[in-house]
């Protein structure tokens, strides 16, 4: 299993993992986790460069036009245009199409190579963007971006699950999530300081620095090792004992290599894992892989993260301060998700799951009251600056909530829940739904905005209290548990029990091998479980 710590044995009493954590480990998974960069200065970037008026008078030449002439017209609908989002989500439906390869590739090539791939596609796409004279460049660029995004979505958290141990699992798989908004903050600045360059070619920078990023994780992907879970996977045995004794920091791991290998052996039984995602014992894990990543969207983020600049410029803030915003905006977000790295492994997935929905409701529901209120229906009324300053603050306790709640465990609790035989697929299909909800959003928000108006903040924090249902009801505690003993928490569940075999738990997810099956009569629980 990925990770030290305790582990249940068959008679029900607790073994021990050896080691420690070390710095080799920390390091390994600070590298590693730096593919979110490439997410998040995408995300961050595209939302700038589409406000930028050289950009626009570029590509999209209508746009600027409506923006200007939009003074005393509808406010709501002045950034209303079907290829300004297509450029945006283009990239996503590109990611969402590359992630079931890129599952293929993870599971039979390694975590490694899928990494090494994404920052390679990430690579090409940016120096295209960078140098595009005609939308159709544009969004070629932005389909390699995503080829890169969908690959590296798919491996890192992976990768950071398998390589911690489980003490601090929730932590260093984090900094992916810190990544990404550490991109979105660099994109926002990048942006503010390239809106101000003579010439009009501040976007071909802000676009191309996207090279950055990818630079880093194909270089860092390149010194990696590979998980022992993916060596042993692929047969490599004494590859794997090695990397697991460097990592955990002690020549004696046979008992956690002796549990990976059963794992493993277990997994090989199970030829097909999209056939074998949809058995009966796998429900929760499905449920799980579909509905956190399509909730995480649904907060509402990307209406932040996408268009932050966008958003400013049509409640009143001028094209300079849309940006800085921005900015701001994007260092709450790294701030917050520092908070979220130093308790979620104290106090748990849930707590943080609820206490960042009810915040991100009340934000969004006063967002919507006070726009509103002082656009009107016909979006001809106007902000104070008082009033303005008050919404981007409200905005910014929107964006901790995310940032600290759904943001990290989006990634984090469908990283550690799947079983080994399921454990490619599953993540595909957490990367797949991510990016078909981000596509929608992308897709959609400029014309939903046009014609919801406030509505659509409203709209937002009702999916949010579903969200946050859901977590109360349905999502178990995963908090210190080693990943390949997941099994239990779902066994001991109110309602995912009742999915679970009658007579044992699965070690590994090998539910169709009987020599790594247990009886669970006898077996306590050492892990918290609501």
């Amino acid at each position: 299993m990925a990770g030290g710590g305790l582990a249940p044995t068959p008679d029900g009493e607790v073994k021990h993992y050896n080691g420690h954590v070390t710095v080799f480990v920390i390091v390994t998974c600070v590298i590693a986790a730096s593919g979110g960069l490439i997410f998040g200065y995408d995300i961050g970037v595209s939302g700038g460069v589409t406000s930028m008026d050289e950009f626009l008078q570029k590509f999209f030449p209508s746009v600027l036009r409506d923006e200007k002439n939009a003074a005393g017209t509808n406010q709501w609908c002045q950034f209303d245009s079907a290829l300004l989002t297509a450029f945006t989500s283009s990239l996503y439906i590109a990611g969402l199409i590359s992630t079931y390869f890129a599952s293929t590739v993870t599971r039979t090539f390694g975590r490694k190579t899928s990494m090494l791939f994404g920052g390679a596609a990430f690579l090409v796409g940016s120096a295209i963007n960078g140098i595009s004279m005609n939308v159709a460049m544009l969004i070629i660029g932005r389909l390699l971006l995503g080829v890169g995004v969908g690959f590296a979505n798919q491996a890192v958290p992976l990768y950071l699950s398998e390589m911690a141990p489980a003490q601090l699992r929730g932590a260093l798989n984090m900094g992916f999530q810190m990544a990404t908004t550490i991109g979105i903050l660099v994109a926002s600045l990048v942006n503010y300081g390239t809106a101000k360059l003579k010439g009009g070619y501040g976007w071909r920078i802000s676009v191309a620095l996207a090279a950055v990023p990818a630079l880093v994780m194909t270089v860092g992907a390149i010194v990696l090792p590979d998980t022992p879970n993916s060596l042993v996977e692929r047969g490599l045995r004494a590859e794997a004992k090695a990397t697991l004794q460097k990592i955990r920091g002690t020549e004696d791991v046979d008992v956690e290599l002796h549990d990976m290998i059963e794992a493993s052996e277990a997994s090989k039984q199970v030829r097909h894992p999209w056939q074998s995602i949809l058995r009966r014992e796998h429900r929760p894990h499905l449920i799980m892989a579909i509905a956190i990543p399509a909730f995480q969207q649904l907060t509402g983020i990307n209406v932040i993260m996408f268009y932050a600049p966008v958003l400013f410029k049509t409640i009143g803030f001028g094209n300079s301060a849309s940006l800085m915003s921005a900015v701001i905006s994007g260092l709450v977000n790294v701030l917050a998700t520092t908070v979220s790295i130093g308790t979620v492994d104290k106090f748990g997935r849930r707590i943080l799951f609820f206490e960042g929905g009810v915040q991100m409701l009340v934000s969004q529901v006063a967002v919507g009251a006070i726009l509103g209120t002082f656009f009107g229906s016909a979006g001809t009324g106007k902000l104070s600056p008082a009033m303005a300053n008050l919404v981007l603050a409200l905005i910014c306790i929107y964006v901790a909530a995310f940032a600290w709640s759904w943001g990290p465990l989006g990634w984090l609790v469908p990283s550690e829940i799947f079983p080994m035989d399921i454990r490619s697929a599953g993540q595909a299909i957490v990367v797949g739904v991510n990016f078909f909800f981000t596509f929608i959003i992308a897709q959609l928000f400029l014309m939903a905005l046009c014609h919801l108006k406030a509505g659509l903040f409203y709209l937002f924090a009702a999916f949010v209290l579903v969200m946050t249902l859901f977590v109360i009801f349905l999502v178990p505690e995963t908090k210190g548990v080693p990943i390949e003993e997941m099994a239990l928490v779902w066994k001991k569940h109110w309602f995912w029990k009742k999915y679970m075999p009658e007579d044992h738990v699965r070690i590994g997810g090998g539910s169709e091998v009987g020599d790594f099956l247990y009886s669970s009569s006898s077996s306590k629980q050492h892990f918290p479980v609501p």
